[in-house]
């Protein structure tokens, strides 16, 4: 019998961050703990999984510039400690300026060294039918470089929660030779309802990747309320994993694993050959 390698899997941590980054460093803690346990490669976080509080004047005193921030340093410490892989979701920090705020996603290998850092690119200034307005510009700088990285799981693009909304983002990502692509979110329960499954599955069809969204969900600290529904989606668009809503069994978090088929990529993409159908004839309009 041929010996046929399993393929790695993913655990998408979905979490109820709250405003205290010690209690969600603790679960993320527990959380990654359950994902060693369970075979993963590589974990993920969603948005904002260290600290998740819209009061601007309360986080404050939590938000540093990356150099001076004690957040990074401790995911590090569980990546080393837990044999993982991690994607850290996101994280605010002070930018370089010391004024604004980025989101900032980092990459951390099992050994605990950094290898990929991703601000995000699309501010959230939305006002939603439901009567909620955000304007995430109005505290946060928005990054300016695509960011793709070699993972156990496969060469990963990073984006973060409204960037999905934004296709010409995740082309290019492709084109930088990603074939697995993060997502991690905080969705408004509006949007999420109408919009998260059509628009994570719809990124994947279109670009032939794995997309993972480990996603915040629950009622938070902060007043906040988000959709949930962590989504691993293969590259035919085949939904894989759904950590639901509500539907926590452990501490603050739900966990959902997902296999990555690597052969899943060659399969779509030699069944709907986008890239050279794009290359033989350019739209002008």
């Amino acid at each position: 019998m041929d010996n046929i390698s399993p393929s790695p899997v993913a655990a998408l941590i979905q979490m109820t961050s709250g405003i205290d980054p010690d209690a969600n460093l603790a679960t993320i803690d527990r959380a990654m703990a359950e994902a060693a346990a369970r075979g993963a490669a590589m974990a993920f976080l969603p948005e904002m999984s260290l600290l998740l509080d819209r009061d601007r004047a309360r986080s404050a005193a939590h938000i540093l510039r990356e150099a001076d921030s004690p957040w990074p340093a401790a995911l590090q410490e569980m990546a080393r400690r837990h044999g993982l892989w991690l994607h850290s979701g996101s994280m605010p920090l002070l930018a370089d300026d010391g004024e604004r705020r980025v989101n900032r996603s980092h990459i951390i290998a099992a050994d605990g060294s950094i290898r990929a850092r991703y601000d995000k690119i699309h501010m959230f200034d939305v006002t939603l039918p439901s009567g909620e307005n955000w304007t995430e510009s109005a505290a946060y700088a928005g990054g300016d470089a695509i960011t793709v990285v070699d993972t156990p799981l496969g060469r990963l693009g990073l984006s973060i929660c409204y960037d999905v909304r934004f296709p010409e983002l995740y082309r290019a990502l492709v084109d930088q030779g990603a074939d697995i692509i993060a997502v991690p979110a905080a969705f408004t329960v509006s949007t999420g309802e109408a919009h998260w499954h059509v628009l994570l599955r719809a990124r994947a069809i279109e670009t032939g990747c794995h997309l993972l969204a480990a996603a915040q969900n629950g009622t938070h600290a902060d007043g906040r309320a988000t959709y949930g529904h962590s989504l691993a989606v293969d590259p035919w668009g085949a939904v894989i994993a759904d950590a639901r809503n509500g539907t926590a069994t452990n501490p603050g978090f739900d966990l959902a694993l997902a296999p990555i088929e690597k052969d899943a990529v060659v399969r779509a993409r030699q069944a709907i050959p986008l890239a050279r159908s794009r290359s033989v004839r350019a739209i002008t309009l």
